[in-house]
């Protein structure tokens, strides 16, 4: 049977107390056998110090990108060395744009490159693994989701160096002039619920080692880009990384990262540009292949018409505050929250809601947006601290079904208001398709408006809500832009730029065209039209509608425009942009073996990475005769600004004996698995003789009372008068001394501050009632997290 190395999670003793939950322990084992893929939650690498194995492989990894007009054209550069003692194979997730069209990828092992296959991915995997075990070299490069890939480089001998090259190309869509080109630099840890039941295998990557809160990458990152935008350029910025900025011409221009900026893979890479006069390239690329033809129509919607009076809008909020947002991220959001309040007409109706593991909601109905109501929605969110899960879908559930706010009318009539949901988050979690389809469901009755906060938010979750929702995304990486983010932002919603959208073709023989209807316009960015066409170009195209209360009509005529090589990227870019409609954001229900097999077929005709089909490199040469190897799994920098407290969080464990320790339950949570994001958590160097992992024979158990600790807290619990009309959730850490008394008593996380005193009272009760942990047979001290919830009183 072959090693492999394998990350494994557990408990050690810590400062003299015998831990019984499991603390962000980590350490490296070597284990026979492959793992039972059950753990799909992310967690911190601690390297074990064993130079034969203990070699993390990715070397580096850059990005060289050319933006010619409003195609980028992407090469991503992945080194892999082996500066071990023996074989390993090495698996590294990472991002690309939600956009990303992939196309190629290479396999460089000395002086032989291998180009890689697109095949069905189950195909492609079975090549692979096979390849693996046959001591030959390969590469496998599979799509998690739309913005997350899995890199396998398999049997990378010791002293070897593998570049691994992939390329993908993308459309940059200007807004208010202005262009935006987004480079993916990190995955973020993703949340997932914990129940095995629907644990998907395919989600695996989600247990991704990371490095701790202000690390620097394992690797060096490197970055390039040239633009040639067809027309001068007015300015140039990106605020995320140091770079030199060169003009080699008005319409030329280079950036590459400043010396010594190489340990800066922990966040996006943002470059904006405007062209002179605020210009922006629209009109028609055609590209004529062997057998198919393909155009890209860009039409500038005219400017925003005057907005002669705004109607009164309900507001609900639903603002992130799980671990991951811990700290930075939920300052940012403070911030913006501080704005988008302080925006609000006194006509206006608004509402909070904060999730994390449960949710907590500001009032029962929406309240008018007065002086007092926004001081007092500010101070509620100025609260919070950052803890916890992400349940995006029971917040998301819980805010869709509050009633909907009413206006009055003459004669006793009413309305309801125009409703907008604005949800606030990083989008660290795996559940974004199942978001898409609550808001999907609830079209007609309300806007949606996503917000990303931070230096590395999960944009196919962020572009997804506003897809489903019909609205338009917003990202916020640093507080900086809170103020004209919020601006911008009221501006959007103020008033539609072009409504009743419709397309004709006159003459021009277009077919398979996306989107197949157009929604209303409310941002100053073009209109995206792809298709393809038979025959030659001609005839023309007519986009019409209603701007403000004008009518509004832009035709282009084909025989103004050339068919042209360098359009040669429109292949591409049709089939994702089809994929991206079939696929990204269908509903669940879309999904049969019909819709699947037309994915593959795209992916397999047109050469790109799906969901359903993967690019597989294969090396010739059997290179590791003997087939041992060791799986390492690269280890991800935290993205920037996220604390430690986004590994790990509040899950929904309960806490058992077993012959493995702690297992998973679906029941009642008592005793939740949380991370301290203190200095509780940090382990102090261990011996290398020391056992890597320390457990409790047996747990300590409540006597209080018969029904258990549950039953004792319901009974005793009071509700705090200020949290009337409130629900939310408390952990609370305590130490069980040998004696069965407590100490320590302190708060962990809590929805809203109003329960923690409360709930710390609650936890003082079970003083003296408390069977001590044992352990070889002595009672001993033991570490506990209670979770204390409270319902609503009405």
């Amino acid at each position: 049977m072959k090693t492999r190395k394998l990350y494994q999670t557990g408990l050690r003793a810590l400062s003299g107390i015998i831990i019984s939950l499991p603390l962000l322990a980590y350490t490296v084992m070597a284990q026979e056998g492959p793992s039972d893929g059950n753990s799909q939650s992310p967690y911190f690498f601690i390297p074990d110090g064993n130079p034969a194995l203990d070699k993390i492989p990715l070397l580096s990894t850059s990005a060289e990108v050319n933006i010619a007009g409003v195609i980028a054209d992407v090469k991503i550069n992945q080194v892999y060395k082996n500066e071990g003692e023996k074989p390993i194979e090495a698996i590294y997730v990472f991002p690309a744009s939600t956009r990303a069209a992939v196309y190629s990828m290479q396999m460089t092992i000395g002086e032989r490159t291998i180009i890689a296959k697109i095949e069905e991915r189950k195909a492609a995997r079975e090549a692979y693994e096979a390849a693996r075990e046959n001591g030959q070299s390969a590469s496998l490069l599979e799509q998690e989701r739309p913005n997350v890939f899995t890199m396998n480089v398999a049997n990378i001998m010791p002293g070897d160096e593998i570049l691994v090259e992939m390329k993908y190309t993308e459309l940059l869509i200007p807004e208010e002039g202005v262009y935006e080109f987004v480079y993916p630099a990190v995955v973020g840890p993703r949340y997932q619920r914990a129940y095995d039941d629907i644990a998907s295998s395919m989600d695996n990557w989600v247990s991704n080692p990371y490095t701790r809160e202000g690390e620097s990458p394992l690797y060096t990152f490197d970055i390039s880009v040239s633009i040639s935008a067809g027309m001068p350029i007015q300015e140039i910025s990106c605020n995320t990384h140091n770079m030199d900025i060169h003009y080699d011409d008005p319409a030329l221009a280079s950036l590459t990262l400043k010396e010594g900026e190489w340990a800066q893979g922990n966040r996006d890479v943002v470059v904006r540009y405007r062209l002179a006069g605020g210009q922006i390239e629209s009109g028609l690329l055609l590209y004529e292949g062997k057998e198919e033809n393909f155009f890209l129509a860009m039409v500038q919607p005219p400017e925003r018409p005057e907005a002669k009076q705004i109607p009164p809008r309900e507001y609900v909020f639903i603002v992130d505050i799980s671990g991951s947002m811990h700290g930075y991220p939920l300052d940012v959001s403070k911030k913006l929250m501080r704005n988008l309040l302080s925006d609000l007409n006194s006509r206006d109706m608004f509402n909070i809601l904060l999730f994390a593991g449960g949710s907590s909601l500001f009032s029962e109905k929406s309240i008018s947006a007065t002086e007092e109501n926004i001081r007092n929605g500010i101070d509620f969110i100025d609260r919070q601290h950052g803890g916890g899960g992400t349940e995006l879908l029971p917040a998301l559930k819980r805010a869709l079904a509050l009633e909907p706010a009413q206006m009055s009318l003459k004669f006793k009539a009413t309305r309801a208001y125009a409703r907008s949901f604005v949800i606030i988050t990083d989008g660290y979690v795996t559940v974004e398709k199942e978001a898409f389809d609550l808001i999907r469901n609830k079209l007609g009755e309300a806007s949606f408006f996503p917000f990303g906060i931070g230096s590395g938010v999960n944009r196919f979750l962020i572009e997804g809500m506003a897809h489903a929702g019909m609205g338009t995304p917003f990202v916020v990486t640093e507080g900086a832009e809170a103020n004209a983010t919020a601006e911008r932002f009221r501006k959007y919603i103020s008033q539609p730029v072009l409504t009743n959208i419709k397309i004709d073709y006159d003459g021009f023989d277009a077919y398979d065209v996306e989107p197949l209807s157009m929604a209303d316009v409310f941002a100053e960015r073009p209109l995206i039209i792809f298709g393809k066409y038979k025959g030659k170009a001609k005839g023309s195209i007519r986009i019409s509608g209603t701007s403000g209360q004008e009518e509004y009509s832009k035709q282009l005529a084909l025989h103004n425009f050339e068919a042209a090589e360098k359009n040669a990227a429109l292949t591409y870019l049709w089939a994702r942009e089809k994929i991206r409609i079939l696929d990204d954001y269908a509903s669940l229900d879309y999904y049969t073996g019909e819709h699947e097999q037309a994915i593959t077929d795209l992916g397999l005709k047109y050469n790109l990475l799906t969901q359903y089909t993967s690019f597989v490199a294969i090396d010739n040469l059997v290179r590791n005769e003997n087939g041992t190897y060791t799986t390492v799994s690269q280890p991800l920098p935290l993205p920037q600004g996220v604390s430690n407290c986004a590994v790990g969080g509040v899950g929904s464990y309960s806490m058992q004996k077993s012959s493995r320790g702690l297992v998973r339950s679906g029941g009642s949570t008592k005793y939740t698995a949380v991370e301290i994001c203190e200095d509780a958590t940090e382990i102090s160097p261990a011996a290398e003789t020391e056992p890597v992992f320390t457990l409790v024979e047996k747990m300590a158990e409540f006597s209080g009372d018969p029904d258990g600790i549950e039953a004792f807290i319901r009974k005793n619990q009071v509700h705090p008068p200020a949290a009337f009309g409130m629900d939310g959730t408390v952990w609370v850490e305590f130490i069980i001394e040998a004696d069965g008394s407590l100490s320590e008593v302190k708060i962990l996380i809590a929805t809203d501050p109003v329960f923690e005193h409360e709930a710390q009272r609650l936890i003082w009760l079970t003083d003296k009632r408390w069977k001590a942990a044992l352990q070889g047979g002595k009672k001993v001290r033991s570490k506990m997290i209670l979770e204390v919830s409270f319902d609503k009183l009405r």
